[in-house]
């Protein structure tokens, strides 16, 4: 069975910066593209980052130029870098991976359980 257990978020000054981490526990054969969702209070939930298994990727308008998606394929660990946070970044955020369970396999995605991160001002 496949999960995908988040971390690194937490409270942080506006300003600061936290980086996500999204990693695969279970046995899969390989990560290939990676989204990131973000759902604050009474909104709904919006794509953030996303990076494809090429390695293109694609930024929401608000956050452009401060987070950055990358991936550990050894550690089969996704992570979302967020820099110049601001109070409007407060949100639950949900990593959302496909991978190969197996060689050959079509693809399956999986969601992360969601990680608070709480921007003060």
């Amino acid at each position: 069975q496949v999960q995908l257990v988040e971390s690194g978020g937490g409270l942080v000054q506006a300003g600061g910066s936290l980086r996500l981490s999204c990693e695969v526990a279970g046995d899969i054969f390989s990560m290939n593209s990676i989204v990131w969702y973000r759902q604050a209070p009474g909104q709904q939930r919006e794509m953030v980052a996303a990076r494809s298994s090429g390695g293109a990727t694609n930024y929401a308008d608000p956050v452009k130029g401060r987070f950055s998606v990358s991936r550990d394929n050894a550690k089969n660990t996704a992570y979302l870098q967020m820099h110049s946070l601001k109070p409007e970044d407060t949100a639950v955020y949900y990593c959302n991976l496909f991978v190969r369970r197996r060689a050959g396999s079509r693809l399956t995605d999986y969601w992360g359980q969601g990680i608070q991160v709480t921007v003060s001002s």
